[in-house]
């Protein structure tokens, strides 16, 4: 079993690597970041992670292993993120906007469950890639004085 969770985990890693490797360089990045992260959240192998997490919910042996490799991909989703944007942690709140598309990503692969979404998800992606894109051109968030 924790050979299998490893698995999944090293699995969705590597094609979050791979993704990254694939996307476009220049200033309109974000839309293409946001993207992928939804995409990680979307595919089958999040499905795969899910039921893992329903199944952790109740059994404390699988929870313990499960956390801290969840840990390691969320990390890794994380650094790939900040680096993907240009973004500049120490900057007051760009942690925090990193963290909240992640959250964001990981929500909206979760109501794509049930239905399939799209269209929505779309539209969600563009605004809140236009939300990133002063990170991408500064570094850091922007805030009104």
């Amino acid at each position: 079993m924790v050979a299998a969770v490893d698995y999944l985990a090293n699995e969705q890693i590597a094609e979050l690597t791979a993704r990254a490797a694939a996307l476009p360089s220049g200033p309109s990045r974000a839309e293409p970041v946001a993207t992928m992260l939804l995409d990680l959240y979307t595919g089958p192998k999040f499905r795969a992670a899910l039921h893992l997490w329903v199944a952790a919910s109740t059994e404390s042996t699988l929870r313990d292993i499960l956390v801290p490799l969840e840990a390691r991909v969320g990390r890794e989703a994380h650094r790939l993120a900040v680096e993907l944007l240009g973004a500049d942690e120490s900057q007051p709140g760009v942690r925090e906007t990193v963290q909240a598309t992640l959250d964001l990503a990981r929500g909206l692969g979760l109501a794509n469950l049930l239905t399939d979404d799209t269209r929505r998800r779309e539209q969600i992606v563009n605004q809140w890639a236009r939300i990133l894109e002063p990170i991408v051109a500064n570094g850091r968030v922007t805030t009104r004085g």
